[in-house]
């Protein structure tokens, strides 16, 4: 259900349920949680890439397992209630790595699966792809995926999205923040991945605590953000690694990191 690859430093993630559009299932709600879980300990990757395979990237929720669950004597509120909190606490697994994690989009991301793009740090999409939040098309509108959304791209084209259903195309996505990169299809794993081997080329307890002041200062008035963010310029600024770094820059030749 979920495949897991290691090149160099960089973990491949990738939904493998194509019958179902690689749809966020109990099953693979649970494979997610648990390998971001695991990379959270596991010093040996800098970078994530989240992909689909088959002809798509994520459709969302799986439909069939939720109506199959309304349908349950045993099950009814307190099913959504749970379902609807895993996914929230998986998707907000993925801000909380201390990797950066790239998605690669191809096909479609709808609903749950474009939350789970917007949930990622960096988004590299195949012309082609499409990115929509169109549960409102099956009268059920799409408010937990609204939340990473609202988060990546401008309020009133988050909520156009949301109130007609339509799709944003690859290039459109880019143009309002959603989407870094859009590539060719047949380049798409090569170009996600010579992003993911750039960043996995930095010094990693730089990424790592900048990664953090990314999300941490998000959301605090300006006074505060820079309090926060000038904490850590002083702790990173500090470290041998960053004095070499410094140097090494300065004597036009390769750092030598130990990290």
């Amino acid at each position: 259900m979920l495949l897991r690859e290691y090149e160099g430093g960089v973990a491949v993630l990738t939904l493998n349920a194509p019958g179902s559009l690689n749809a966020l299932s109990d099953g693979m709600l649970a494979a997610l949680s648990g390998a971001f879980g695991a990379l959270a300990e596991d010093r040996s990757v800098k970078v994530v890439v989240l992909r689909g395979a088959g002809r798509a990237f994520c459709a969302g929720h799986d439909l069939k397992e939720m109506q199959a669950a309304r349908g349950a004597a045993d099950k009814g509120a307190a099913y959504f209630a749970d379902l609807f909190a895993r996914c929230a606490a998986m998707m907000q697994a993925i801000p909380a790595l201390q990797q950066p994690v790239i998605a690669e989009v191809h096909g479609i991301a709808t609903a749950a699966g474009c939350q789970l793009a917007a949930s990622c740090d960096m988004v590299v999409a195949a012309e082609g792809a499409r990115f929509g939040v169109n549960g409102v098309n099956i009268g059920l509108f799409c408010s937990t995926p609204m939340v990473a959304l609202t988060r990546k791209v401008p309020p009133g084209v988050a909520f156009e999205m949301l109130v007609t259903g339509e799709f944003l195309n690859a290039g459109r996505a880019r143009e309002v923040g959603l989407v870094n990169r859009v590539v060719p299809a047949e380049r798409l794993h090569e170009e996600t991945m010579a992003l993911a081997r750039t960043v996995a080329g930095k010094l990693t307890a730089a990424v790592k605590v900048g990664k953090r002041a990314f999300y941490d200062q998000q959301g605090l008035g300006l006074a505060e953000a820079y309090r926060q963010t000038g904490a850590v310029m002083v702790e990173n600024m500090l470290w041998r690694d960053t004095e070499e770094g410094i140097a090494a820059f300065l004597e036009k030749r390769a750092p030598d990191w130990k990290e």
